[in-house]
């Protein structure tokens, strides 16, 4: 994988498969995200579910978690590091429940990518803002 759409892509894929659990909310979410955020302009929506079962396979495999950070980090410009986090989030807070499956991808994520203790705190506290309800 070399394009970093693709690689956002499997981020959110990634945060969705974490507990085991891709809810349609998750993946109604990751189609919205795809459709309407300004970083996948020049991507076809068409090709999520391809890319999305590409992720999936490759999940399968031996390693394959760590296959599939690996491949999206090195595929992502280091100043999209922030979005990928921040769209890994949108994906968790989708059905309104983070598992520790996915907390714990989060972190590793964060480590992965290099993003700033407080850089994702912000951005936590405003995925979490965008989610609540009363």
């Amino acid at each position: 994988m070399t394009d970093y759409r693709t690689a956002l892509v499997y981020i959110m894929v990634l945060a969705s498969a974490a507990d085991s659990d891709m809810t349609d909310s998750e993946l109604q979410t990751i189609g919205e995200i795809v459709k309407f955020l300004p970083v996948f302009k020049g991507y076809n929506p068409d090709d999520l579910p391809k890319d999305a079962n590409a992720c999936a396979e490759l999940l399968g495999g031996e390693d394959g978690f760590e296959e599939v950070i690996s491949q999206a980090a090195k595929a992502l410009p280091e100043k999209l590091h922030e979005t990928a986090y921040a769209l890994a989030l949108e994906v968790v807070a989708a059905d309104g429940f983070a598992s520790q499956e996915e907390l714990r991808l989060l972190e590793i994520l964060r480590h992965t990518l290099n993003v700033e203790r407080l850089v994702a705190a912000a951005i936590e506290r405003g995925t979490r803002a965008r989610y609540t309800s009363v």
